[in-house]
């Protein structure tokens, strides 16, 4: 009975961070139609804007270690409420700011407590993963995908019928009920062991670090179809602006709809295995757009890599979680600030890389890229957790 109540628990806990993945997804799509407006209100350029979304990652990338010596302390769970509870109110900070001051320090916080939620998440999905004994975190992603394209698709015609403002007012009470549905029953993970953590400090064992990088590696090509893609086909593939935009938006539901059923394979064949094929299949997807020159093809080949793309990432986050030795949240703030460091940064290397080269030998640079992920892979094992005993 008390195994019976215990998997419950579980099952019931798995939904529960579903949701707050599709949470964070939602208020982070929700605001890519608020752009446009954002920067007509504030009157500035766009590299102006280009600056403030760089201090919206700057944000990110601040408050993920913090997450991670909180999780070291208190665990995910309180944690991701804590976060959770805030980021809820991101982007109506953002979308209510008047002036430019203002509005660095709404995306600056914005980007922070996103990033901090999803630090927390993981390493709360990791827990999930131990108490089912199995794997949930590439559905999980999916579920944060999910979110993204309900927050991106809905909001561009709730701005226009009603207005920034009120969009982001609805964005936010949205939020607010899907979290207090959420909130009781986030699963807690075992009771960290604070006399070891009494101050922050980077974890010593070079492990870590190297899913780290093979994150970041993962990453950065998917930045690269994300912000240049697009640019790719229309300028040296001459097609039209709506083609071009397929290709990220085939890219995004071949990875979606691979990410739901990658907990399947991933149980079946194990996490290594799954990582292997998945790059290989990224990096022939990344060659043949880099190559072809038909714009149709390039458009089915990112969809190809978004198909190997969609697990590695999860992949990568479960093996950091799952570190021996060592805290989920503590190799879990390691391994997501490295791979979303990828995102961060790359888009701006690409750009200058391919004013120079072109964005074909660039897209085959990353092809490589993938492919020493598959080399690896073997770090990926800790992802193939050992089953929680039942409290």
């Amino acid at each position: 009975m008390r195994a019976s109540a215990s998997m419950q628990s579980a099952t019931a806990g798995r939904w529960a961070v579903a949701t707050m993945f599709f949470i964070n997804g939602f208020l982070t799509g929700s605001w890519a139609p608020q752009i446009p407006v954002f920067l007509v209100r504030l009157d500035i350029s766009k590299f102006t804007l280009g600056v403030l979304i760089l201090g919206f990652g700057l944000g990110a990338l601040t408050f993920m270690p913090l997450a991670g010596y909180l999780m070291s302390r208190h665990g995910s769970r309180a944690v991701m409420r804590g976060f959770g509870a805030m980021a809820v109110f991101g982007l109506l900070l953002v979308a209510a700011a008047p002036n430019m001051p203002s509005a660095a320090v709404a995306m600056f916080l914005f980007g922070g407590l996103v990033g901090g939620m999803d630090v927390a998440m993981n390493a709360n999905a990791v827990a999930v993963e131990r108490r089912l004994s199995r794997a949930v975190m590439s559905s999980s992603h999916g579920f944060w995908s999910l979110g993204g394209f309900a927050g991106g698709a809905l909001g561009g015609l709730a701005i226009q019928t009603f207005g920034h403002l009120v969009h982001a007012v609805a964005v936010t009470g949205i939020a607010i009920l899907l979290l207090a549905a959420a909130w009781r029953h986030l699963v807690a993970d075992p009771k960290p062991v604070a006399r070891t953590h009494r101050k922050f400090s980077l974890p010593g064992t070079p492990a870590v670090y190297l899913v780290g990088l093979m994150a970041l590696m993962s990453m950065v090509p998917e930045g690269a179809i994300l912000d240049w893609a697009a640019l790719y086909l229309k300028q040296e593939l001459g097609t039209d602006l709506a083609t071009a935009g397929l290709a990220f938006a085939f890219f995004s539901a071949a990875m979606a709809l691979m990410r739901f059923a990658g907990d399947a394979v991933r149980n079946r064949f194990g996490a290594v295995a799954t990582l292997r094929v998945s790059s290989l299949l990224a990096a022939a997807g990344m060659l043949a757009a880099a190559l072809s020159p038909w714009p149709w093809l390039v458009i089915a080949a990112f969809a190809f890599a978004g198909l190997g793309i969609a697990n590695m990432v999860p992949i990568a986050f479960s093996a950091g979680g799952n570190q021996p030795g060592m805290a989920p949240g503590t190799g879990m703030s390691v391994v997501t600030t490295m791979g979303y460091s990828g995102i961060l940064l790359a888009p701006s290397a690409i750009g200058f890389a391919a004013e120079h080269v072109g964005f074909s030998p660039v897209f085959a640079v990353l092809a490589g890229l993938l492919v020493v992920v598959c080399l690896m892979s073997e770090l990926a094992r800790a992802a193939d957790f050992s089953p929680q005993p039942a409290e």
